[in-house]
């Protein structure tokens, strides 16, 4: 029990000083970041936060928006073949982002591949999750979400599932690249997704969120 206590200290301070030193600094000086309705952001779990993916910065991003001291709440999925494919990203994954892996070879039942995931909203905790399930290189196109995120609302009826579309950050940092670009991005949060039983409508609902969202963009 101790072990896993000071594993846990570990990650939260790793965690912390990576954002403290790193990321806020390049979010605040290196993009020009435009964030619309910050009050949306739910300060507490059990919540997801439901953006597009268009970058390796989008994560980073959306935690940075967060006070370094609401950090350990913040865990976002990731995919396991990337970021646990070596011991040095697999330690970097798990103590500076503390990520929740997943499986994306389609061979892992259901109940286990969101395993981390029921255990993150449980712990009242917030989760980055992309719906759409991958990167896509265009941040203008049609949404194609997976039934992944229904499939968590339904089995936690009380998460907030807040909907965010993250544009520009395709730019300053495009797939295949390893330089930033400084590049104006915006964030736009929106209002909390109604939960519903039919996942076909829960999915067409969240997708017109985004559509709508888009719109407000400041970048273009």
């Amino acid at each position: 029990m101790n072990s896993i206590k000071q594993k846990l200290i570990s990650i939260k301070w790793a965690k912390i000083l990576f954002f403290m030193v790193v990321v806020k600094p390049v979010v605040l000086i290196a993009l020009g970041l435009n964030l619309v309705n910050r009050k949306g952001l739910p300060k507490e779990g059990p919540a997801i936060l439901a953006a597009n993916h268009t970058s390796h910065l989008d994560t980073l991003v959306l935690m940075s928006l967060y006070p370094l001291s609401q950090l350990h709440r913040v865990r976002p999925v990731a995919a396991a073949d990337y970021f646990m494919k070596n011991k040095w990203i697999a330690w970097f994954s798990t103590h500076c982002l503390d990520i929740i892996p997943i499986a994306r070879d389609g061979k892992v039942a259901r109940d286990e591949l969101f395993k981390g995931c029921y255990e993150a909203l449980e712990n009242q905790q917030v989760v980055v999750f992309f719906p759409e399930g991958t990167r896509s290189l265009t941040e203008e196109r049609e949404f194609k979400l997976k039934r992944g995120i229904h499939h968590l609302v339904q089995r936690y009826p009380d998460t907030k599932v807040i909907p965010i579309i993250l544009h520009g950050l395709g730019k300053a940092l495009p797939k295949g690249e390893a330089l930033l670009v400084p590049f104006n991005c915006d964030v736009i949060v929106g209002e909390e997704v109604a939960h519903g039983d039919d996942v076909n409508e829960y999915l067409a609902s969240l997708t017109a969120q985004y559509e709508n969202l888009l719109t407000q963009r400041i970048t273009r």
